[in-house]
């Protein structure tokens, strides 16, 4: 499996000839979703979900499909009738040949005055990937890659420490970090690295690493 970074939560995977995109929101490139043969949104917030990109991918491929929760397929099932599916935590799929688990229910909490969203996040292959969106959840399955939230208005970097902690993958790769600048990135890394108890590694837009 060939691991793509896209800008902020996007990434691209890509495993006998066929293409995954999880998040490819209004932070990442505008076309991130192309090309696309599958589609998953953890949440309806628009650094992860740009309702126009995805209609222009499942236009551009009428075999392309989405998997997300409610929120987001109401607002793309009427105009791609079968090919957006509904899912939410429990549930298992597959999606261009990649075997998908979904886990999670709730966004973190950003501040008690403001209403939780929900949230999935996707486990892809069996734990050789987990991308969690905007939660801290924890998979009840191992985890070789981790996709890690690092720097959001609703998480500190001791909460981002104690997460690669208990989830205790492999290795933890940098997403949500179009808010991290780049003076601030050799702290993360250091402490991450440090304390994390897994290798921590981050991917520029654009690089890839094999899986």
């Amino acid at each position: 499996m060939r691991l793509t970074k896209k800008s902020h939560s996007c990434v691209r995977l890509e495993k006998d000839g066929r293409t995954l995109v999880v998040d490819p929101g209004g932070f990442s490139e505008e076309d991130a979703a192309l090309g696309a043969d599958a589609l998953l949104v953890t949440h309806e917030h628009p650094d992860h979900f740009d309702e126009g990109r995805l209609r222009a991918a499942l236009e551009a491929d009428p075999a392309a499909g989405v998997w997300t929760l409610k929120s987001v397929a109401d607002r793309l099932s009427a105009a791609f009738p079968g090919r957006v599916h509904t899912v939410g935590h429990g549930d298992t799929f597959t999606a261009a040949g990649f075997e998908v688990q979904v886990h999670g229910e709730l966004h973190a909490v950003i501040h008690p005055d403001i209403p939780r969203v929900t949230n999935v996040g996707y486990l892809v292959d069996g734990g050789a990937l987990f991308h969690p969106g905007d939660a801290l959840t924890v998979p009840d399955h191992p985890v070789r890659t981790l996709m890690l939230p690092v720097m959001a208005p609703w998480n500190k970097i001791s909460e981002v420490i104690d997460y690669v902690r208990e989830v205790r993958p492999e290795r933890a790769y940098d997403i949500h970090d179009a808010l991290l600048t780049d003076l601030a990135r050799p702290i993360y890394d250091r402490q991450i690295g440090a304390l994390g108890g897994a290798l921590h590694l981050r991917l520029d837009p654009g690089a890839t690493a094999e899986l």
